[in-house]
């Protein structure tokens, strides 16, 4: 096997409850020494959402890192479907219809990179000056984008954006998404919570991740929804491959 090109890799997060709510339900990880990171956004309009959030990233916290990437996955897998069944629990005990929370991780060991997402919270990877989703929302105004009904304009403003499809905590049985990609020297990646991608568009994404700070870019990016007028929770972790 070559050695790994990527060496090093960079990170820092910032949460904001935003202008409107009155509870942060958005919960993050920046765990760069494990490799993980993390971005979870408690359902809005259901019981609890800064529960599950909290318990998604304080679970992924306490998970021992394992150094092959495959092995990792497996874990994390096995954590969040342990999650998914203690908040179907908690539901049933409380007596609510629906507890929940979106997630979206990136875990990397050298030049491999791993995402796994249930929901509408995102990553994007900046290389080269390119921006790119590397999740695709799981989501009603996906499906209409999807089958040609709607356009990426329309979809941040339609009255039916903030549905989801799939959720940690709103079946038995949890539906998660993967992907994995090679990671090069120079990549930067963005996760966020809908928040952030709903009030800032992609061009100005790009702008902040072309520069090199990761603490300055999430603090930009989260600054740059709060003037939108944030009427989200507003969630951004940043990381740089190097």
């Amino acid at each position: 096997m070559s050695p790994s090109r990527v060496t090093q890799y960079r990170s820092a997060s910032h949460t904001h409850v935003g202008m409107v709510r009155q509870i942060n339900e958005d919960a993050c990880l920046d765990a760069a020494d494990n490799g993980l990171w993390a971005v979870a956004d408690g359902m809005g309009g259901h019981a609890s959402g800064d529960y599950v959030s909290s318990l998604i990233i304080d679970s992924l916290r306490a998970l021992p890192p394992s150094a092959v990437l495959s092995t990792y996955e497996g874990a994390l897998v096995d954590t969040l479907d342990q999650v998914n069944t203690l908040v179907r629990a908690e539901a049933e005990k409380r007596g609510v219809g629906t507890m929940g929370s979106t997630v979206v991780l990136l875990a990397a060991r050298g030049d491999e990179g791993l995402c796994l997402w249930a929901g509408d919270s995102r990553l994007y990877r900046l290389r080269k000056g390119d921006l790119q989703p590397l999740s695709r929302d799981h989501s009603y105004v996906q499906e209409l984008i999807d089958s040609g009904l709607l356009d990426d304009e329309a979809a941040r403003h339609h009255p039916m954006a903030n549905i989801v499809t799939r959720a940690l905590g709103v079946q038995d049985d949890l539906q998660l998404e993967a992907l994995r990609f090679e990671v090069r020297p120079g990549d930067t990646f963005l996760l966020c919570s809908d928040g952030l991608n709903k009030t800032v568009d992609d061009h100005e994404l790009r702008e902040v991740l072309a520069h090199e700070d990761p603490y300055q870019m999430v603090r930009s990016l989260v600054h740059l929804g709060l003037t939108r007028g944030a009427p989200d929770n507003i969630t951004a972790v940043v990381i740089k491959a190097s």
